[in-house]
């Protein structure tokens, strides 16, 4: 796994998820080195960076063209980036031209998540995997609601990680964001 603090990062892209975070995403994608990986809404690369060392293809998609700079920056910074195409574009318009997906992550969705679901669905291959992380609420309630009338079960996990901070009287436990992961897969 890659270091937080190992991570390039600009005040006006968020990121990256969190080390812990990042590790439940690839134990939950059951990735293999002959998968083919959409990151919808890449941030600074963290998901795309440690899907790059597992994935035979990775394709990382997001709006903001400072993400698509950032997210660039960190694969050179790691090595990585042979098998990773960036594209800056909305979720939904990139994914029409996609093909080919075994796993489809989707962490930042612009307001388009039921579009970028219905999309990834009508394009997931068999047996093919769908990862939704959530902060807000109602995009939880959004990605779960859309993934059942796609036929999917879907499964939820809120995960609160904290880490511990050595003082000179003792440990103060740090609390990161909250955040849900809602993985299905298809059947």
């Amino acid at each position: 796994m890659l270091n937080d603090m190992d991570f390039i990062k600009t005040c006006d892209v968020p990121g990256p998820t969190k080390e812990a975070i990042r590790a439940i995403i690839l134990y939950k994608s059951a990735v293999t080195p002959n998968d083919e990986v959409v990151d919808v809404g890449c941030g600074t690369g963290g998901i795309t960076c440690e899907f790059a060392q597992r994935a035979k293809k990775v394709t990382s998609i997001d709006t903001n063209p400072d993400a698509i700079s950032v997210t660039k920056q960190n694969l050179e910074k790691f090595n990585l980036g042979d098998n990773v195409e960036l594209i800056n574009d909305s979720g939904s318009n990139a994914l029409k031209n996609i093909d080919n997906m075994d796993i489809a992550v989707v962490g930042g969705s612009g307001r388009e998540l039921e579009d970028i679901l219905e999309i990834i669905d009508s394009k997931l291959n068999p047996k093919g995997r769908i990862i939704v992380t959530a902060i807000l609420v109602d995009t939880k309630i959004e990605a779960i609601n859309k993934l059942k009338k796609l036929n999917y079960n879907p499964k939820i996990m809120e995960v609160n990680i904290s880490n511990g901070r050595v003082l000179d009287r003792g440990v103060m436990m740090i609390s990161e964001n909250p955040i849900a992961i809602i993985s299905a897969n298809k059947r």
